[in-house]
């Protein structure tokens, strides 16, 4: 697992207990970011990927539907959104409009529609609620996972309705599941500075904590790689494995890199691939009850999302089919991101891993193995 170079002594503390199976503490944590190799840590969250999964790496058929990027709130690091004083430069879109991007996919197998976007005053939780309804009236089986925790907030605010009370009107209109936006960095000294005017870390995670209990899934992000320490992420981190200890209702933690393109933090110099490829082996080590760990490879761009797939990634997201605008205009490699489940397949195959298709849930659809024809057209 590790080779028998000299290390210091912590360092070998925290791979005992990683090879016991032992959990990790926040000061262990502290000291992989200060201190630890790229290899070091790699071979550990290798080694706790393949505990979990093998060599299986899991990917979706899934398209996003972003309503709209007017927002009322104005993030420093956002280069997607439009402030509402200024919508005439952004987009909305109807509710037709967004039904008539599902009905795109009739006849397609895709599993899930993503649905997030800006804070938007007049798509209240009512044009949600009716949105939700007409896709679950057109294809039932799509599973639906929709809105931040930021999004829900304002649409709970405005409704004059608790947490609870909102979500269990979302879920009977249709809501399956909630991604894990919005989370940033949760420590107030940073949130401040980035975030300051929209839902705390207490908010965020009261939310997805409600939904854990009314019987959702969601997701669990991290904004790096801009102005916070390394006590920061462990902060953030020691939060979300908190919660989960409590809920077991998370499936995969995204960490999000940021994209220093067209934002007030442009000044800021994004980091590097080696501390991209540390932070997703670190996560993997110290957030021993998720699941899984995800690479969202159109924020990464492929390459990188399939370097990560050695540092204990074991989920690249899915075929997206150009349908997200978030990353692409922060600077993203990838300006259209989009690929075919065959490319997804060849791509994890080239890492030597096996790809699996999953639904939302990750139960298993269909394991495509190490070799075989990509080229039929159910992988198109």
């Amino acid at each position: 697992m590790v080779t028998d170079i000299v290390l210091a002594p912590e360092l070998q503390s925290i791979a005992a207990k990683v090879k016991a199976g032992e959990r990790i503490s926040d000061a262990d944590c502290l000291t992989l970011f200060e201190k630890a190799s790229l290899g070091f840590v790699g071979s550990l969250a290798n080694s706790i990927k393949e505990r979990l999964h093998g060599d299986k790496v899991y990917f979706n058929r899934n398209f996003h539907i972003e309503p709209t990027n007017v927002c009322v709130f104005s993030c420093n690091f956002c280069s997607y959104s439009r402030l509402y004083a200024n919508k005439e430069e952004g987009w909305e879109l109807t509710i037709q409009q967004m039904l008539d991007m599902v009905k795109k996919y009739d006849g397609k197998p895709v599993t899930e529609v993503h649905i997030v976007g800006g804070v938007h005053p007049k798509m209240d939780l009512n044009f949600f609620a009716d949105l939700l309804k007409q896709i679950k009236a057109h294809r039932p089986e799509l599973h639906i996972k929709a809105f931040t925790a930021v999004e829900y907030d304002y649409m709970f605010r405005k409704a004059k309705l608790s947490v609870e009370e909102g979500l269990k009107f979302l879920i009977e209109a249709g809501l399956d599941s909630i991604p894990g936006g919005g989370a940033e960095i949760f420590h107030p000294e940073i949130r401040q500075k980035i975030c300051a005017d929209k839902v705390d870390a207490d908010g965020w995670l009261k939310i997805h904590e409600t939904a854990h209990q009314l019987g959702l899934h969601s997701n669990a992000t991290m904004l790096y790689g801009h102005i916070e320490h390394y006590t920061h992420r462990v902060d953030h981190m020691r939060r979300l494995r908190e919660l989960q200890d409590k809920t077991k209702g998370f499936n995969t933690f995204i960490p999000l890199k940021f994209r220093n393109m067209d934002n007030d933090m442009s000044n800021i110099a994004e980091s590097t691939h080696i501390e991209d490829m540390r932070l997703y082996a670190i996560a993997r080590i110290y957030l021993d009850n998720f699941p899984h760990l995800k690479a969202y490879w159109p924020m990464l761009g492929r390459q990188q999302a399939q370097l990560s797939l050695s540092f204990g990634v074991d989920d690249i997201d899915g075929t997206i089919d150009d349908t997200t605008k978030i990353y692409s205009m922060a600077g993203s490699e990838e300006l259209n991101p989009s690929m075919s489940t065959a490319d997804l397949v060849s791509l994890i195959r080239q890492a030597k891993r096996e790809p699996v298709e999953r639904d939302t849930l990750y139960n298993e659809i269909q394991n495509f193995g190490k070799t075989g024809a990509i080229n039929s057209p159910e992988l198109n």
